[in-house]
Order: C-alpha cells, then sequence, then structure tokens
C-alpha cells in the first residue's frame, strides 16, 4: 500500500461493501408502535477525508480514549446526527504528516452493535486489499429476533421498569459539563482484585472484578441517597446462545442487557464480593428465554427507553476485534470507541507504554465527581 493515498483507497472499498450491506445506504423511518423500518433509499453514507499537520507520535506514545482533537477526527456534519430520515454512517480518514492516517467513524446504533460493525469494517478492508466477495456475506434478515406470536414478556426486565421519586442520579446525569477519563488496569491490579474477591465469593472473572469496581466507586462518587437503589447492566452478546440460530453472517443489533438491583447502602459497605456477586447472577440472566421476553417488551410497550436513573451499563469491547482491522497498512495502535457516554463505560483491551497488557476503562462523568471518583 506504499504510496496510495488511505482516503481514496478505503471511500473505493467502502462503496464496494455497501454493494453487499446496502441496508447501510438507506435511511431509518418509523412504522406503527414506534417500530424502526430502513428505507433502502440508496442514498448513501457520509465520508469526509481531512489532512493534519501532525504526527502520530505528537499524539503521544500511548494512543487510547478518550481520543485527543476528536471533534476534529470526526467532523459532525451538520444535519447528519438524527436517528430518522439521516445518513446511517459517517467515515472520516484524516491523512498524518508522518504518513500515518486515523479512521474514525459514527454508527447509527440502531443497524448494528460491535460485532455486526467489526464484520462490516473487515468487508472493507477486504475490499481494500482487492477482495471482490466478502468472505462473510452479510445476513440481514432481522426476523430471526422477532417476538413470538402473541408476544409474552416471560422475565422482569429492571433495565426498562420506570423509577419514580427517587433522589438517584439522573438529575446529575443530565449535567453537559462532564469529562471523559481512562483508567488501565494491568495484570497486577487485577490480580489484587479478584484477589478481593475471590476469598469472600470464590473464583470470578476478569470482567466481574473490574465491573464490580467500577460500579461502586462510581455510586459512590455520585453520592445516591443509601436508603435509593442503583441498577447495574452489562451488555450480553446472542451470538452462539443455544436456540436461537443466528447466522455467522448476522450483522444486526444481538445483545440484551439484564441488569442487577441493588440498595446503595448495601452496595457501597459490603466487601467488593457483594457488588461482584450481583454482576454475575445479572449475566446469568441472559438465555434464550431472556431474549424472547426482550423482544416481547419491546412489541407491548412500543419500544421504551431503558430507565436513566440511577442506572450503569458497562460494555466489555476486549474481546470484539476492532484492534486486528488491518486496511492493507498492518494493524492499527488502537481500534476501539472513542468516548464513552454518562450511563455507558467500555471496557478495552491495551498495551500500555510499558508492554503491558490490560485494560483500560473509559468512564464520562460531570466534573464536579472527578475528585470524589479519583480519591477513591
Amino acid at each position: 500500500m506504499d504510496g496510495k493515498d488511505p482516503a481514496k483507497v478505503i471511500r473505493e472499498a467502502l462503496a464496494k461493501a455497501l454493494v453487499y450491506y446496502y441496508p447501510f445506504a438507506g435511511r431509518l423511518v418509523e412504522g406503527s408502535n414506534r417500530k424502526l423500518l430502513v428505507d433502502c433509499t440508496g442514498e448513501g453514507v457520509l465520508f469526509v477525508e481531512a489532512d493534519a499537520d501532525t504526527t502520530l507520535e505528537q499524539l503521544g506514545d500511548a494512543i487510547q480514549p478518550p481520543c485527543p482533537c476528536f471533534e476534529e477526527l470526526l467532523y459532525d456534519v451538520p444535519g447528519s446526527g438524527g436517528i430518522l430520515g439521516c445518513p446511517l454512517l459517517l467515515f472520516q480518514v484524516t491523512r498524518l504528516r508522518c504518513g500515518g492516517f486515523i479512521l474514525a467513524l459514527r454508527l447509527n446504533h440502531t443497524m448494528s452493535d460491535s460485532p455486526g460493525l467489526l464484520q462490516f469494517l473487515n468487508a472493507v478492508s477486504e475490499m481494500a486489499q482487492g477482495t471482490e466477495v466478502p468472505s462473510v456475506l452479510p445476513v440481514w434478515q432481522r426476523e430471526f429476533l422477532n417476538a413470538r406470536n402473541p408476544p409474552r414478556i416471560t422475565c422482569r426486565h429492571y433495565e426498562f421498569e420506570e423509577v419514580h421519586n427517587t433522589k438517584g442520579t439522573r438529575g446529575v446525569m443530565d449535567d453537559d459539563n462532564t469529562v471523559h477519563r481512562s483508567f488501565f488496569f494491568g495484570p497486577k491490579e487485577i490480580r489484587s482484585l479478584k484477589m478481593q474477591i475471590s476469598q469472600a465469593l470464590g473464583p470470578c472473572t476478569t470482567y466481574e472484578a473490574l465491573a464490580a469496581c467500577v460500579w461502586r466507586c462510581r455510586t459512590v462518587a455520585f453520592g445516591v441517597d443509601p436508603d435509593e437503589f442503583v441498577r447495574f447492566s452489562s451488555t450480553m452478546n446472542m451470538r452462539g446462545k443455544r436456540g436461537l440460530q443466528l447466522p455467522s453472517g448476522y450483522y444486526g443489533n444481538a445483545f440484551a442487557y439484564p441488569a442487577a438491583v441493588a440498595k446503595v447502602e448495601e452496595l457501597c459497605k459490603n466487601p467488593l464480593g457483594y457488588a461482584a456477586e450481583l454482576v454475575k447472577k445479572a449475566k446469568a440472566e441472559m438465555s434464550e428465554e431472556y431474549i424472547k421476553s426482550v423482544a416481547a417488551l419491546m412489541v407491548i410497550k412500543g419500544r421504551p427507553l431503558y430507565t436513566r436513573t440511577g442506572f450503569f451499563i458497562i460494555s466489555d469491547n476486549t474481546r470484539v476485534g476492532f484492534q486486528d482491522v488491518d486496511f492493507g497498512w498492518g494493524k492499527p495502535l488502537y481500534g476501539g470507541p472513542s468516548k464513552a457516554s454518562s450511563l455507558i463505560s467500555f471496557f478495552l483491551r491495551f498495551r500500555n507504554s510499558k508492554g503491558e497488557e490490560g485494560i483500560v476503562v473509559l468512564i464520562r462523568l460531570p466534573l464536579q465527581l472527578w475528585k470524589g471518583l479519583n480519591m477513591r
């Protein structure tokens, strides 16, 4: 790929991949009962190319989120950021003075989850290197995850239950004055956390230990009333679940997020194993029946939003594989989300400047709460 313009190569590859992933070139419309539909208009996606008078070295020895200069690396095209009637994908390739480049993109999340987006990016990368047909053919068939007829809610879904008369975190979460920060957990820190938990709970996974730690520290930082209740969810991949039979090329959303519920006083005062046990139990709720129940809830209640009061979600991206996407110039120094949202944090696989393999936790909080979190 020496001497080739990455913007030109990726733009042409993107156009070829969209022949197979043609729904991405359409626009969302809303049907009856707030159901979202894709109108395959063929209007296309947005593509921006730019140049920056900087080098990867100047951006830092270890590139990790929150990404520096993100607003310059992904231009928010006016009128493009809505859900309905707007482009479903925005790509920007920024060429750097050193010869490297940065690819940033924005996806309408109603179309795909992380594994689905990765599948699409792999198709683009294959096209960029001369392939005519993607190695994994896309499967659109969203009916695989349709609700039963008639729809039946058979599980309790704390993540969608409205919370009333609370002194929880919602008012603070709506504050626009938020700051992104990331924390690196290396092998030493992870071993320490797991050791604390295993003394009371027994063996736990790295994810369960980190999730318990972050959930509890974040709750303490918010200063929520001890008598209030907070909720926590892990995004759980449906792919490979027995009974669902999702084909390998399915690139739509295929996840759910069963919630754990805890009284603030018990979450913050009990040993860390208490939070880890709640995380583990919530993960265990994920089943074929739970997924069918979520689909029924969407139909019966008209696509409700998840609760925003006292709620926290972690999306584990450590095994997704964005860091392995190669457009012909080699694997990226970093591949993954650029920032978190107020309610959603990300776990990301990362190698720090010392060469240590670990996990970066990306968190977004109102500015006034960071001191409280750092103290703990």
